[in-house]
């Protein structure tokens, strides 16, 4: 099984057996409309399918990893410590786009990954190895952009920081090789799941209290009008024969029950934080429609036994 290459929050290795135990015995296809980490899908190496994200600079990561590993390795490796010196032969050696003061490497490469939202330029590849440079050095692997776009993470504590991530980069390469990626809405999934498919569903929570938005980590949010459009498309994938596994915090669980999903409430800690002691467990759903005789169970993990 690949490991997946970039840290991220909401990250569903917690939840993997209960995942698991959910899965249909024998699927077709596998589609994850909410990609980010992809740690579900790299565990079970799927054969082809689709994976999606809103997020176009995700997404085109992924497409470069799938399609330019090894240049996407040779350019990571290049890249210095967060807290050297600037790279004086590049832009933004001295000020940001918001004028303001480059501090370090770190710094200077934020900027430069910064490109796309606020000048509508950028470089595929080197978006793609910026986005997991500072992902491993920023602080606690979080990503999270401001209003227009921008990242805004600030430095990390890092004494060695592994950016490169070679191995895995190709791993995933591999295992992306016949996977559609696209960036779009997640009801892209009626078009291409079919009967016999399975759907993975893992959106941006609907939080458990008013300041518990732990998960909006792009410029473009995930309100109820969007919980209730997700719930609508389960529910029509559902009536076309597909296969639909879903994850959510607890407060969705009587809208799943009433729409006649299988519920069940899991606890699944939170590992984004750099703390090990500080890591909260929440309240999560599972929701399916797969029946109770037809599922999986724990007795097998591994994608080779699925297809």
């Amino acid at each position: 099984m690949a490991k997946p290459v970039l840290k991220w929050a909401g990250g569903k290795r917690q939840l993997l057996d209960e995942l698991y135990a959910r899965f249909p015995e024998n699927y077709e296809h596998y589609h994850e409309p909410f990609f980010g980490g992809g740690a579900l899908f790299f565990d079970i190496e799927p054969v082809d399918g689709t994976i999606n994200d809103t997020n176009p600079r995700l997404v085109n990561f992924y497409e470069q990893v799938r399609d330019n590993p090894e240049e996407l390795i040779t350019l990571l490796r290049s890249y210095e410590h967060p807290e050297s010196e600037v790279d004086r032969s590049r832009d933004y050696a001295e000020k940001n786009h918001k004028d303001r003061e480059i501090k370090n490497y770190f710094y200077q490469q934020r900027a430069l990954f910064n490109k796309r939202p606020y000048t509508d330029e950028f470089d595929p590849i080197e978006e793609a190895a910026l986005l997991l440079y500072l992902n491993r050095t920023c602080y606690n692997g979080l990503y999270r952009e401001n209003g227009k776009g921008g990242f805004n993470v600030p430095i990390g504590r890092y004494s060695n920081p592994d950016w490169v991530q070679a191995e895995r980069i190709r791993e995933v390469s591999q295992v992306l090789e016949n996977t559609e990626i696209f960036n779009r809405d997640f009801e892209y999934v009626t078009e291409y799941a079919g009967e016999g498919d399975l759907v993975y569903f893992d959106p941006p929570y609907e939080p458990m209290s008013p300041t518990a938005y732990f998960t909006d980590y792009s410029a473009d949010g995930f309100g109820k009008e969007d919980q209730k459009r997700l719930l609508e498309t389960a529910q029509e994938l559902d009536e076309n024969g597909v296969y639909v596994i879903l994850s959510n915090s607890g407060v969705m669980y009587e809208m799943y029950e009433e729409a006649g999903f299988s519920v069940e409430i899991e606890g699944a800690t939170r590992a984004i934080n750099s703390d090990a002691d500080n890591r909260d467990e929440v309240e999560e759903i599972i929701a399916t429609n797969v029946p109770q005789e037809g599922r999986r169970g724990q007795k097998q993990q591994r994608i080779g036994d699925f297809s």
